[in-house]
């Protein structure tokens, strides 16, 4: 049996004046839907709802499940290689993507779902049990479940385990302060590089995500990496990625690894075919000539899109295959051994890499 639904006081939002002859509403402030919401109603994530004038958080606690994966699914390459993550989500989403592929967490209207049970306490301590290195807050975006990740991240702050968020950056200036200050790293998905794509695909506009990314790069210390997932037809043209490329390289500067990603036929997108490994190729080679050092492909076996080179003499210094490393000649102090320069990123002392497994786990409640 689920744990039953868990209300728990939300943040920033506000109540907006009353309206004679209407009822009374308040307004999420986490994200750019900006909800107004009557009594009992839900916002667009589902998860944040008007309890009693108040707004309330109803996943807080509750989850979609709990994992030990590799850092490099995430995708995070430059965030303490070969290292492990406790990797969980919530349900429900700010964003409403035709192509998700992980809609059945992200896209579900039915909290029973949430049948595993941990509050951040118990997820530090089972990090720390299992040898994680790092809490990855994922599967959904956790700028829905915000109060839940930043009350985890300092509880595994306590305990020196690092936090990642694999996100969406929908998310609102405020809200993103206080969240991003406890964030580790971050891997955010840029969709496209286009407004009609977020607004036609997404239910959502690009504008707040590239603002966003600019907030992350340069006003924090949290280590960010960028994912594009490549839909044929949609946002794959050349064009396209050049300009995605280029303002990454311009913008955010040149050290910030950049994903392609395949994309595979799902929830309202099942028309259209799976990304051929020669477009992500294709893609990179757009994306290192408008200057990035670190351009990687994903979802595909690929050794040399997984592989980090030297930017300098192009040495392959962490040889990658999908999520499974297979050497690494990266010192911990990050510089490359062959002409000490210094490679972007998080690193410490490798020793044998997780691996590509994946480790389901449950967790007691505390």
């Amino acid at each position: 049996m689920s744990p039953p639904e868990s209300n728990h006081p939300a943040r920033w939002w506000h109540a907006l004046p009353h309206e004679e002859g209407k009822p009374a509403r308040i307004q999420c402030d986490l994200c750019p839907r900006d909800c107004r919401l009557q009594e009992d109603q839900r916002g667009a994530c589902f998860v944040r709802r008007n309890v009693g004038g108040q707004m309330q958080l109803t996943t807080y606690g509750r989850s979609s499940g709990f994992c030990i994966d590799p850092i490099e699914k995430k995708p995070l390459n430059h965030f303490f290689p070969g290292s492990s993550v406790l990797s969980f989500g919530t349900a429900g989403c700010n964003l409403n993507c035709k192509f998700c592929q992980n809609w059945d967490i992200s896209k579900s209207r039915d909290t029973d779902r949430l049948t595993d049970a941990a509050g951040p306490d118990g997820i530090a301590a089972a990090a720390a049990a299992y040898g994680a290195q790092s809490v990855a807050f994922t599967y959904n975006d956790p700028v829905i479940f915000a109060e839940y990740a930043i009350d985890t991240a300092r509880a595994c702050h306590r305990r020196n385990i690092r936090t990642v968020a694999v996100t969406a950056g929908y998310m609102h200036a405020e809200p993103a302060r206080e969240f991003y200050a406890v964030m580790d790293a971050a891997n955010v998905d840029l969709k496209a590089f286009s407004e009609d794509f977020y607004t036609r695909l997404c239910g959502g506009h690009l504008q707040p995500v590239l603002d966003l990314l600019c907030y992350i790069r340069h006003e924090t210390n949290c280590w960010l990496e960028i994912t594009t997932l490549l839909i044929p037809g949609q946002n794959d043209s050349i064009k396209e990625i050049s300009a995605l490329s280029s303002w990454v390289a311009d913008t955010l500067g040149p050290e910030v690894p950049l994903h392609f990603t395949a994309f595979h036929p799902d929830w309202h997108l099942q028309d259209l075919p799976r990304t051929p490994p020669s477009t992500l190729s294709r893609a990179r080679r757009i994306a290192m000539d408008a200057g990035l050092h670190y351009v990687y492909t994903g979802n595909v076996h690929d050794s040399e899109g997984g592989t980090t080179f030297c930017p300098t003499c192009h040495a392959a210094l962490i040889e990658r295959d999908w999520h499974d490393i297979r050497h690494c000649d990266l010192p911990r102090d990050g510089r490359c051994p062959h002409c000490l320069t210094e490679i972007a990123g998080r690193f410490g002392t490798f020793g044998k890499p997780f691996g590509a497994q994946r480790l389901p786990i449950r967790i007691a409640r505390r």
